[in-house]
């Protein structure tokens, strides 16, 4: 068994042109704009094609989002989907751990909580509340820490 969780993807349904609406084993539905990832990477150009592009569907396991012959990562797509939304994401959770050296540990230590939310937090097993990131970003100031990000994301438009 991997060291880490990845999120599941139960379904996922092509809306706008690069728009993916996506259901969760959390529960969670999102909604995400992936026109940054095919407009960046040359070899995502074939889904740039709208016909192409609503052929999405769910991987084998619920890892990935496929168009016959191209795939995104579940985990990728709900990191995104998450800081779209305005919310962290685990990949910032874990992000803030990395920066600071904190194992599950000390980040409990830190945020007042149990080794295991931290780890359900780390690994996406959990959504993040709003307060626990804020605790995060107040740990850093009080630490004296000056790194990035100062505040959640900002919604996508």
């Amino acid at each position: 068994m991997s060291k880490f969780f990845f999120p599941e993807l139960q379904a996922v349904e092509a809306l706008a042109p690069y728009r993916l609406r996506t259901r969760w084993h959390t529960g969670e539905v999102l909604e995400v704009d992936v026109s940054g990832i095919l407009h960046q990477l040359p070899e995502l150009s074939p889904l740039l094609e709208p016909a192409t592009f609503a052929r999405a569907h769910v991987g084998e396991w619920g890892g990935t989002v496929e168009w016959f012959d191209s795939e995104l990562g579940a985990d990728n797509v709900y990191a995104l989907a998450k800081e779209q939304a305005g919310q962290p994401s685990h990949e910032m959770f874990g992000e803030w751990m990395r920066r600071h050296g904190l194992s599950l540990t000390t980040a409990a230590a830190a945020l007042g909580m149990s080794r295991r939310m931290v780890s359900y937090y780390r690994t996406a097993q959990r959504p993040i509340p709003r307060h626990v990131w804020l605790a995060c970003l107040g740990w850093e100031a009080a630490a004296g820490h000056d790194p990035l990000p100062r505040a959640l994301p900002g919604k996508v438009a």
